[in-house]
Order: structure tokens, then sequence, then C-alpha cells
């Protein structure tokens, strides 16, 4: 039987579209009740410019980094992840979307250039690597779309960082 592991994720972006943005991205591992719940935050580079697409993107990126980790640490031999983000466009991004964009030679429906490439190949590669961890096909992951409310924790990390950063910033 799998061993599951569940994620939240969320990226923040403030000054998002200017080039004054600073973005962070945070992967809450969760344990099971009355255990804390690890977390990893990331502050995303200056450039490209961080968008809040890019670090809800690299938090994806976090948890599957985490589950491989994890998985190798603890010798799991199958895994389930489950990983939640209040993004619908990250979780399109590895669900939905990547044969449409393999189909169009990675041109979205407009024409142009899918935005965030690097991160979303990044994930797709991680995905895949999650996906035969035990070399049999009985590895999973799974990517849910939840609402904002059920994202509190990896929200207030998110928050957390870019306030740190803030002040190390401006003072």
């Amino acid at each position: 039987m799998p061993y599951r592991m569940n994620f939240s994720v969320d990226g923040a972006c403030r000054h998002n579209g200017t080039t004054a943005a600073i973005a962070s991205a945070a992967c809450v591992y969760e344990q099971r009740q009355n255990q804390p719940n690890p977390a990893w935050t990331r502050i995303l580079p200056d450039h490209p410019t961080p968008t809040n697409q890019r670090a809800e993107l690299t938090a994806i990126i976090m948890a599957q980094e985490q589950a491989l980790e994890i998985a190798r640490q603890r010798g799991y031999r199958s895994i389930y992840v489950k990983i939640s983000s209040d993004s619908s466009y990250a979780v399109h991004c590895l669900t939905d979307w990547p044969n449409i964009w393999y189909d169009n030679g990675w041109r979205n429906a407009r024409g142009y250039r899918v935005a965030n490439r690097d991160l979303i190949e990044q994930a797709l590669n991680l995905d895949d690597r999650l996906m035969n961890w035990d070399n049999m096909g009985h590895s999973n992951v799974e990517y849910e779309h939840i609402p904002r409310n059920r994202n509190r924790e990896a929200d207030w990390h998110c928050g957390q960082a870019l306030d740190e950063l803030e002040d190390e910033l401006y003072d």
C-alpha cells in the first residue's frame, strides 16, 4: 500500500506586475493530528521578475521536492502524494494543459509562448519522478484546487517570509 503524503502550498507576490515585485512560496507537510506541520518557504529570485503565478508554481515544486526527499529518507517503496493549492492556474498547469501545450509547440490558446514554461517543465519532470518512484506504476500524484480559506497555513508562511524580506530590504 502506498505511503500517503499531503501537502498544502501557496505563493504570494507583493507589488505584482511591477519592477519592485517580491514573491515567496510555501509548502506545508500536513501531519496527522496532534503533530506539528513542517513548513518550508522560499523567496523567489529577482529574475525572471517574480509574479504570483511563478510563486504558486514554485510552491508546487517545493512540495514535489519534499515528497521525493521524504520518500527517499524513509525508504518508502510506493507513494501517494496529494498537493492542494488555491491556484487553479497552477493546478491546471500540471493537469489539463500540458498535453495541449505539447501538441501546440508550447503555445497557448492565443498563439503566444506559454508563460512560466521553465517552472512548468520543472514541475512536470518532478511529477514524472514521483509517479515512477517505485518503477512499477503504483505511485500516484494528485493536484487539488482548494478555496483560499482552506489554505490558511501555507498562506501565513508566505506572508511571514515576505514580511521578513521587507524588514531586511527596508531597514
